[in-house]
């Protein structure tokens, strides 16, 4: 019987590494990054279901408050 995973061991499980430099939860295959905040202020399900929405090519974000766009295009550039 498997025990309940933190919301940290889904996103490991799922490709996600977390950069302390950052403060993101990143998965550079499905170019997705996770806001440390945004991951403890939501459910499980919630967690679950935006990492399977389909992204496309471009990267998303997932923050409490949207960045801006001079941030995104700063995280997209570092995260290349």
């Amino acid at each position: 019987m498997r025990r309940f995973a933190t919301k940290d061991q889904i996103l490991e499980e799922a490709g996600y590494t977390y950069s302390f430099e950052k403060a993101l939860y990143i998965n550079r295959q499905n170019k997705k990054a996770f806001s440390i905040e945004f991951v403890e202020d939501h459910t499980d399900a919630e967690l679950l279901d935006r990492m399977n929405e389909d992204g496309g090519e471009q990267w998303q974000f997932y923050f409490n408050s949207a960045p801006s766009e001079s941030v995104k295009h700063e995280l997209e550039r570092v995260l290349r």
